[in-house]
């Protein structure tokens, strides 16, 4: 298991089209991908549903959190789509 806390850097927060990106890279890896927020609630990065349920806004930090064969690649992955700004930034 590998795990690193990132900060959301776009201004809008992970509303539908941030979202859907952060939720289709995670889908490209076989890993288990979650990310814990607000220190005690966790959401499944493969749903959009539950990215969006989460409420992230601009300058929360989430724990991303992979596990499995590809989970080194996965965080990578995660974590560069996350500080790049999601393009928005």
């Amino acid at each position: 298991m590998v795990s690193q806390v990132v900060k959301i850097k776009n201004p809008t927060g992970l509303h539908l089209r941030p979202a859907g990106m952060f939720c289709q890279e995670a889908m490209r890896y076989k890993s288990h991908i979650v990310f814990r927020y607000r220190e005690t609630s966790e959401a499944n990065a493969k749903s959009v549903l539950s990215i969006l349920g989460a409420c992230i806004r601009p300058e929360d930090e989430i724990e991303i959190i992979c596990e499995g064969d590809d989970e080194v690649e996965a965080l990578q992955s995660l974590v560069a789509l996350v500080e790049s700004g999601f393009g928005e930034a």
